[in-house]
């Protein structure tokens, strides 16, 4: 077996300017999910059926969904509808839908994981459901949300490779680009594997990280 090393070298500063594009997508698309996913999260345990209801149609559509399909949705099907976006814009704006519905029911799960307890206790005490949800409920259930949110935004990340579909100059279509040109498609997905594995190994580091000052601050 012969890599050509020297054939991965000259493709570094290439993918590295793809991995930007590929974090710039998650990052935008993470912001957008916790966004809908804390609203949707919160009107899943909402006194209200109808939020709830609501809540929960949004979720189990999108989830059972396949990512792919989204953005082909956002990104073809939409102009039918006469709104033409950018594909940059489209694969975030599907991304980030697609991960809303993920914390939606991340910020669910949590927020029933405190015990009932404690939101008739500050009910009690004369706070209101929204008093009680700010200030007792959320700051103990961000805890526990917390590493579930990380593997969230790990996936996101790793997914993103599917805006590529979309002509989305990110890091695996990059990787395409460089592979149709050298023809060395070993020492190129090598170099795409690593760098994805340096983003979400960094990521993964960060959540431990909070998490552990999390729990200390406890």
């Amino acid at each position: 077996m012969n890599f050509d090393i020297s054939a991965l070298y000259k493709a570094v500063p290439s993918l590295f300017w793809g991995a930007t594009v590929t974090l710039r997508v998650t990052i935008l698309s993470i912001v957008i999910g916790l966004v809908i996913g804390i609203v949707a999260g919160l009107a899943r345990v909402w006194p209200n059926a109808f939020l709830r209801a609501i809540s929960s149609a949004y979720i189990e559509l999108v989830r059972g969904t396949p990512l792919l399909v989204q953005i082909f949705l956002v990104y073809f099907g939409l102009p039918a509808l006469g709104l033409n976006l950018d594909p940059f814009v489209a694969g975030v704006i599907a991304m980030g839908i697609n991960s809303g519905a993920y914390v939606g029911e991340i910020v669910r799960g949590g927020i029933e994981s405190i015990a009932q307890g404690q939101m008739e206790a500050a009910l009690s005490l004369g706070m209101t459901w929204w008093q009680a949800m700010y200030h007792v409920i959320l700051p103990q259930a961000f805890v526990r949300i917390l590493p579930p949110l990380g593997n969230e935004f790990i996936a996101l990340l790793k997914d993103s490779s599917l805006v590529s579909t979309i002509a989305i100059a990110e890091l695996t279509r990059t990787g395409q680009i460089i592979i149709t040109r050298t023809f060395k498609s070993f020492e190129i997905w090598s170099g795409v594997a690593l760098f994805y594995f340096v983003m979400t190994y960094a990521i993964s580091r960060v959540v431990k990280y909070s998490e552990g000052r999390l729990r200390y601050s406890e």
